[in-house]
């Protein structure tokens, strides 16, 4: 039985380790989906330094920086637990990418929301665990640039939309993980 877990924090916030030891609790054999394109050496090291800590020969690696979907489509039997690292990335790759789309911003946030549904849809459907990994970017000053201020609010949008899609939603915070959605208020109405 299927199950969507979202883990989202600041940068360095213990959100990747959390998200990998969870699905390793769950799995003897993991996925991990790996949504990163390397453009410098600074994305290189962070790429090296994620693979170092999956060398436990338990992992088995796919790179989706666009249509995660499909990976979902093709996992091995074997794996019961999935990782996609990072959302936020995924999301970027789609609305700034080599594949992204033209138009005003509130179309491309649209059109993006459309592929991410697409995403979460394969997902439920795997019948696996499956932990995705975002950033929490909207939480400082407002940027004062357009372009900045874009990302912050179709990452916060986004990441709304997948956490209502979820089972479960931590939030970290200096390497502890808080349950969100066990926490959250709801009214009446919700529950």
């Amino acid at each position: 039985m299927s199950r969507l877990v979202l883990v989202t924090g600041g940068s360095r916030s213990g959100k990747s380790e959390f998200a990998e030891k969870y699905v390793l609790h769950y799995s003897p054999k993991c996925a991990y989906i790996a949504t990163a394109e390397i453009f410098d050496e600074e994305m290189a090291e962070r790429v090296r330094l994620h693979r170092e800590r999956r060398s436990n020969g338990r992992w088995i690696n796919f790179e989706a920086p666009y249509e995660a979907e499909k990976v979902f489509a093709a996992l091995p039997r074997d794996v019961d637990a999935v990782l996609f690292d990072c959302l936020t990335m995924y999301m970027n790759n789609l609305f700034y990418g080599k594949e992204a789309i033209e138009g005003a911003f509130l179309e491309r946030c649209e059109a993006v929301y459309e592929k991410i549904d697409v995403m979460l849809k394969a997902a439920r459907e795997s019948g696996k665990i499956v932990v995705f990994v975002s950033n929490e970017v909207g939480s400082g000053i407002v940027p004062d640039n357009q372009m900045a201020r874009e990302y912050r609010d179709l990452s916060g949008w986004v990441n709304q939309r997948v956490a209502a899609a979820c089972d479960q939603v931590f939030l970290t915070i200096c390497g502890q993980a808080v349950d969100v959605k066990k926490l959250a208020f709801r009214f009446d109405e919700e529950e």
